[in-house]
């Protein structure tokens, strides 16, 4: 039985022309990393006029997951279980450390 073939949908340039990027040389790969893991505050802008002011910081040891990475490991469990699975195949000798189960 002969596979389908699939035809990718045409590209739909949805981007305004007021967003021109051709004299950029090129974006910056983590530009806000470091001030982002130090903390960052949120400014919600209420209808009444009035603003409220969440403060975020990501705990020692907490890691980002890339979205694509995010929709196999959607949990910690999920990432720690994951995790775990690929230190049992790592050769003794070279573990750093093992973490109790």
């Amino acid at each position: 039985m002969k596979k389908a073939k699939t035809i990718a949908p045409p590209k739909v340039n949805d981007m305004r022309e007021e967003y021109d990027f051709t004299d950029m040389k090129g974006g910056v790969r983590g530009k806000y990393y470091e001030a982002y893991r130090a903390g960052h505050k949120v400014i919600i802008h209420k209808e009444d006029g009035t603003d409220s002011v969440q403060y975020f910081k990501l705990e020692d040891g907490a890691v980002m997951l890339e979205p694509d990475v995010r929709k196999y490991f959607p949990t910690s469990d999920a990432v720690n279980k994951a995790l775990r699975s690929l230190i049992e195949i790592i050769p003794a000798k070279k573990r750093v450390s093992s973490h109790p189960k």
